[in-house]
């Protein structure tokens, strides 16, 4: 069996791929969309891909391509805590330019502000990938913010640990699949996402939608807009939900639709705890 991530090897998605599938040839990708095309085109059996932190919200790459451009579903999800650490060849050199992904400098930049004011800060593709850019340019005065499994895949020194804002920091990860796969983890939850589309000619559109599922008991544990791109002020709302019985789901879906609310369901999936 074949399994796609988010590489190269040491990141977050890649400790995550190796937990869920411990036996499987891991593929790395050096993005996400790559990462979800693969499932989606049958190069690979299932997809590991990032869709919240607990810090900096959805994972908008992940999220506008399900919805925009795939009918692909998340059929597993793994909550991972998330540590960050600074990373370099050796602990005494200077650092001047900083690299990471998106995510994680957003969750290491005020220790950067504070630490190394007048470092440059660069995005990278994923953290592992910082890691491994800052390994390869050994005489540089580079440095990464990743994760200790990167520190210890590409031989750099921690110079800081944990350097993330908020200690309770988490990211969920989705499981691309045709079926829920069998993973030796703590299931904790069973969750379905939706991504709703409202008429526009529907007043209280959004109260409706949620009142589809609020009279049934139905717990919503998110919401959140995105850009529909077509216009300005237009959006699609993900929402995501505790399950309930299949039924209950099945009639909301139609009430959903018989208010002229459309729906796209991104994922019917147990959650797993990450060891």
């Amino acid at each position: 069996m074949q399994v796609a991530y988010l590489g190269p090897r040491g990141s977050f998605t890649h400790q995550v791929a190796q937990q869920a599938f411990p036996h499987a040839e891991l593929q790395a990708f050096e993005t996400i969309t790559e990462v979800m095309k693969a499932f989606e085109i049958g190069q690979v059996t299932y997809s590991v891909i990032p869709v919240e932190n607990s810090i900096e919200g959805s994972v908008h790459e992940t999220i506008d391509y399900l919805f925009h451009q795939a009918e692909i579903h998340a059929v597993a999800e793994i909550v991972q805590p998330i540590a960050q650490q600074l990373l370099a060849t050796s602990a005494d050199k200077p650092i001047e330019v900083i690299y990471s992904h998106p995510q994680a400098i957003a969750q290491g930049k005020k220790f950067v502000q504070e630490h190394f004011p007048k470092a440059r800060l660069e995005m990278t593709a994923s953290t592992a990938y910082a890691a491994r850019f800052v390994a390869e340019h050994a005489d540089q005065p580079f440095a990464a913010i990743a994760p200790h499994a990167a520190a210890e895949e590409y031989h750099l020194q921690v110079i800081a640990q944990n350097i993330q804002e908020i200690d309770e920091n988490f990211t969920r990860f989705w499981i691309l699949g045709h079926t829920a796969p069998v993973l030796e983890l703590e299931e904790t939850a069973q969750k379905v996402s939706l991504a709703l589309t409202l008429p526009d000619n529907l007043p209280g559109a959004l109260y409706k939608a949620m009142s589809v599922f609020s009279w049934r008991g139905i717990n919503l544990t998110k919401i959140e807009s995105r850009p529909l791109k077509t216009a300005l002020g237009e959006y699609f709302f993900i929402i995501d939900m505790e399950k309930q019985a299949d039924d209950l789901i099945h009639f909301s879906l139609e009430e959903l639709h018989s208010l002229g609310i459309g729906y796209k369901i991104l994922g019917n999936y147990p959650v797993y705890r990450a060891r």
